[in-house]
C-alpha cells in the first residue's frame, strides 16, 4: 500500500469507523510481528467487529 493510500485508509478508519489513534498504533505496531494484513490485524485484536471489518474491505476494494 502506497503512503498516499495508507493516509487515505487511516483516515477512513479515524472518521468513518471511530477508531482511535492508540488503537491504529498498536495494529500497525502488531503488523511487523503478526502475520497478515492490517485490517485482520485490527478485527484480531479486537479494535473492529466483523461488520466494520465488511466495511473496511469494502473501502479498499473501492479505492
Amino acid at each position: 500500500m502506497g503512503v498516499t493510500r495508507q493516509r487515505q485508509f487511516i483516515r477512513f478508519l479515524q472518521e468513518d469507523l471511530a477508531l482511535s489513534p492508540d488503537s491504529i498504533a498498536i495494529a500497525l505496531r502488531r503488523r511487523d510481528t503478526d502475520s497478515g494484513p492490517l485490517p485482520m490485524i485490527l478485527w484480531k485484536y479486537g479494535f473492529v467487529t466483523l461488520d466494520e471489518l465488511s466495511q473496511i474491505y469494502d473501502w479498499l476494494e473501492a479505492v
